[in-house]
């Protein structure tokens, strides 16, 4: 579902209740959010923020990449359905509206302050997104290649988890076989 519906736009059919019903959820939500500790906030919206930077790196979100970020924010945040749904929807539209120049920024502060145990949860989750229609591209590999790279992950840790994803890669579904 898109921010636009969640927030009550571009639906001619819902009466103004129900919309002022779903903004008051909404509005709960935010709250909650604002609850949770800065530093545990900043370190989710960022790990949400790198699932959408690989998701969005073919330009397009599709809604099993969505699905993914959300189960994968609701499982590592330990979030209920709704908040990691809001989580997700603000990070995609970010990086969708900043994503160029906040990239390496918003990766560098994830870097800073993640253990080396949460950069590699963030590395299989990079995957399970990219995997969540069933291959990863060339393209979506090279993301998550340079994203651990750019949160200091080294090249073996980053091929050793890569290699639980082999059968999703398209790189070598379209190897000939003998």
């Amino acid at each position: 579902m898109s921010l636009a519906k969640i927030l009550g736009f571009g639906t001619e059919e819902t009466p103004d209740a129900a919309a002022g019903a779903r903004a008051g959820t909404i509005r709960a939500i935010v709250a909650a959010l604002e609850k949770m500790d800065p530093e545990r906030a900043r370190h989710l919206a960022a790990f949400a923020f790198i699932l959408s930077r690989v998701a969005n790196a073919d330009r397009h979100i599709s809604a099993a990449e969505r699905a993914q970020m959300e189960h994968s924010v609701r499982t590592w945040g330990h979030l209920p359905e709704d908040q990691a749904v809001l989580v997700v929807e603000i990070a995609i539209n970010q990086n969708i509206l900043f994503g160029g120049t906040d990239n390496f920024i918003v990766t560098r502060q994830f870097r800073d302050h993640a253990t080396p145990g949460q950069k590699e949860e963030l590395l299989h989750c990079l995957f399970a997104v990219s995997a969540a229609e069933d291959e990863i591209s060339g393209v979506e590999e090279a993301d998550v290649a340079q994203i651990a790279a750019e949160l200091g992950l080294s090249h073996r840790d980053m091929v050793g988890i890569r290699a639980a994803w082999s059968d999703r890669r398209k790189v070598l579904k379209d190897l000939p076989r003998s």
